[in-house]
């Protein structure tokens, strides 16, 4: 795509105003992970207000349908796609607030912010009539945080072909480019024995111990760690078992009858899931036969792993929107989390980028964006869409002097 894109003119689209607007309308909804159902019934009014047409497929998920929203220009082209996730973790909800430049709330950072943004670059490519090939996909869903949601909404809206050819999603990542990421489950187990807790010396000795059997799993989920440690990218870094939460008994000469411990598996790109979800469940199963407890294990998948091939179109699409926006192309690394372009990328095939605000407090109850991020994701957002539907593509003029 050439230089002679009207820049000046898609800038000049932009309405903070509406975009703050749109932010706040969001965040002011309380929509903890499984609970998004009337935020999306918001997003859907401010879209449809705007004079765009809704659908609301279940995707799975009757209690909060999705959001998909079509922008098409009337000509053939790829399918561009802004894809968001409409939940919050579970804490205490945090109303919006807006000061000095900066937005504060429940979900600003993660990614309402990131949502209302990318519905302002929807606006602009309608207002400015730039887009004349291909068309744009907007879409919002729930079940995105775990431990509480299992990502399967997302699922739903790439089964029943609710994609693109490409994704962006606006999540709190904007100083790296991603192009590889590993995949995670949530490892859980719960030991237990027959009977009631009971005083050490009155038989409380002779009962299987399940925190003997708790430290025997925690030590096989170590050489485990040891095992996949070879496992390694030098991006990336290795693959790895971790221990994070074990609890069990109420006091010293107890003998209890539960045992919980919690922790995670994360893989590279090229690992087996279904064998690493096998390797887990036997190696409980190993733990219980030797301790004559009963193991409960939980392997929660959250997302599998992601990779980005440095030189697809869209990366370059992308990089240019970079520049054109006023920034330098940024630096390829690796994706910090997993979210749902891992999805994109391992369910769907098709190239994902997670780009978003310079946004912080993701995860805790002090989110705040700064509302010139948010401008700034949507000009990056509609650019890139113009030059990845454009035939085009970037031009010769538009790359980075070679060094």
């Amino acid at each position: 795509m050439s230089n002679s894109v009207p820049v000046d003119r898609l800038r000049f689209a932009l309405d903070p105003k509406r975009l703050v607007s749109t932010a706040v309308s969001l965040v002011e909804v309380p929509s903890p992970t499984g609970s998004a159902g009337d935020v999306s019934d918001r997003l859907q009014s401010i879209l449809e207000a705007d004079g765009f047409t809704v659908e609301r497929p279940a995707a799975g998920y009757e209690k909060a349908p999705a959001v998909v929203c079509r922008f098409d220009s009337g000509a053939p082209g790829p399918v561009v796609q802004f894809n968001g996730h409409l939940d919050t973790v579970h804490l205490p909800f945090v109303p919006p607030r807006v000061d000095n430049g900066r937005l504060y709330g429940s979900g600003a950072s993660d990614m309402k912010g990131g949502i209302a943004a990318a519905v302002e670059a929807l606006r602009m490519l309608r207002e400015t009539g730039l887009l004349t090939a291909g068309s744009i996909l907007l879409t919002g869903h729930d079940l995105h945080e775990a431990p509480w949601g299992d990502g399967t909404q997302v699922d739903g809206l790439i089964d029943a072909g609710h994609v693109g050819d490409v994704v962006l999603l606006p999540e709190y990542n904007a100083d790296i480019l991603p192009v590889i990421g590993r995949g995670q489950a949530v490892l859980q187990a719960t030991i237990t024995r027959a009977g009631e807790p009971v005083h050490e010396v009155l038989g409380g000795i002779e009962q299987p111990n399940v925190i003997n059997a708790g430290a025997m799993l925690i030590s096989r989920l170590a050489e485990w760690d040891r095992e996949v440690s070879v496992r390694t990218h030098p991006v990336a870094g290795r693959e790895s078992v971790f221990v994070g939460h074990a609890t069990g008994g109420q006091m010293f000469n107890q003998s209890p009858n539960r045992f919980f411990i919690e922790g995670t598996r994360r893989w590279l790109p090229g690992s087996d899931v279904a064998a690493t979800r096998a390797q887990y469940l036997a190696l409980c199963e190993e733990v219980a036969r030797a301790t004559g407890t009963t193991v409960e294990p939980v392997f929660q998948f959250v997302r599998d792993s992601f990779q980005l091939d440095p030189e697809d179109r869209f990366v370059a699409a992308f990089q240019w929107a970079i520049r054109t926006a006023g920034g330098t192309d940024l630096p390829t690394g690796v994706k910090p989390f997993v979210d749902d372009g891992n999805t994109f990328c391992s369910r769907a095939g098709i190239p994902a980028i997670t780009h978003g605000p310079r946004a912080t407090g993701a995860h805790t109850v002090n989110e705040v964006v700064p509302i010139a991020e948010l401008e700034r994701v949507a000009v990056v957002y509609a650019l890139t869409a113009l030059c990845y539907t454009s035939p085009e593509g970037p031009g010769e003029t538009d790359q980075p002097p070679a060094e």
